[in-house]
């Protein structure tokens, strides 16, 4: 846990109410949480810069933006050598369809969350962007049926002070 933030009982509320809603205001926070507006705005900040808040995003329905079928595939890479990894990485990432992409361990290298307008294009996708590639040596679909959201990464309750 090298990498964790030490946050005092304020902080994990003001993560807690932006999660739920990034939009609020700072005046709305502060009153929340009990303190000036001014101390919540620098607080927001500290926990910005400290890399906890990592940023806001805008989520967007990809079925209202003809992206309607969504799959996940297991991608075996090979050789498995960084000199490769890094630029398939890119692509990946590049790519509009790509919503998620994991490296993993296990048989698969990579799991890769996409969003396609039909089968048609998830197997254009997989044909032209995936299987094309040299270092590709195997892609497995997955077709997403439903999917749900869960709820927010709330931070851990820190232990009360013996």
């Amino acid at each position: 846990m090298a990498d964790s933030v030490a946050l005092d009982p304020v902080d994990l509320q003001i993560l807690r109410l932006l999660q739920n809603d990034a939009r609020t205001t700072y005046r709305e926070l502060a009153a929340e949480v009990g303190v000036a507006a001014s101390t919540c705005l620098d607080r927001v900040a500290r926990l910005r810069r400290a890399g906890v808040i990592l940023g806001d995003q805008l989520r967007l329905d990809p079925a209202k933006l003809g992206r309607g079928l969504q799959a996940l595939l297991l991608v075996q890479v090979r050789p498995h050598r960084r000199e490769l990894i890094g630029p398939f990485v890119d692509r990946v990432r590049a790519l509009p369809e790509s919503r998620a992409l994991f490296h993993l361990t296990g048989p698969d290298d990579y799991l890769v969350q996409v969003a396609v307008a039909d089968t048609a294009d998830l197997q254009r996708l997989v044909l032209d962007e995936f299987t094309s590639r040299r270092e590709v040596a195997r892609v497995e679909t997955r077709l997403v049926f439903q999917q749900w959201d869960c709820g927010p990464l709330l931070p851990p309750r820190q232990a009360p002070e013996a």
